[in-house]
């Protein structure tokens, strides 16, 4: 159905030839044309503006990715990974178990091991999603970046979040 994406696929990596058979069986068209911007062309008719909301602090993000997953567990996220875990039908191999977070608290559960290592790993986990992502975005074309933290290393408030969003539209003549 798509040679060029097949091509470029691991025969091996069957969670991106399900995606890019999905993305054929439901549009029509083939992932390649979709990345190649042949697609249906609507997406050719707008302009973009890319904008990346991040703190340029790594340790600020390391702080911000931990207490985001401690208010996970206080939330009950390990009741909620629990209740799936129970379901019978689902395994440690699915690609949603494999999702950081619920695979190191499915590992918990296991019994494979402690609350604190479960806690640690989850974090580690999702910190190498972060540096992945941030790497990705770094290689994106005519990506503009605003800092969330403050000259001084304080959070920047909202409405200055919004005002430099305003300036690079109004830069870029939207």
């Amino acid at each position: 159905m798509d040679p060029v994406c097949a091509a470029r696929l691991h025969p091996n990596h069957s969670q991106r030839i399900s995606r890019a058979l999905e993305v054929y069986r439901l549009s029509g068209t083939p992932m390649s044309s979709w990345q190649t911007g042949e697609g249906d062309g609507l997406l050719g008719s707008y302009r973009w503006i890319q904008i990346a909301i991040a703190p340029q602090e790594r340790t600020v993000l390391h702080q911000r990715i931990a207490l985001r997953f401690d208010k996970m567990l206080e939330l009950g996220f390990i009741e909620e990974v629990e209740a799936l875990y129970r379901r019978g039908d689902l395994h440690e191999d699915m690609p949603s178990i494999r999702a950081v977070g619920y695979r190191q608290v499915w590992q918990f559960l296991a019994g494979e091991c402690d609350q604190a290592t479960m806690r640690e790993r989850a974090i580690a986990a999702t910190r190498q999603l972060a540096k992945r992502q941030l790497t990705w975005l770094r290689g994106w074309h005519d990506l503009s970046w605003i800092n969330t933290l403050d000259a001084q290393g304080q959070p920047v408030e909202f409405e200055e979040i919004f005002r430099q969003t305003l300036n690079i539209v109004e830069q870029r003549a939207i």
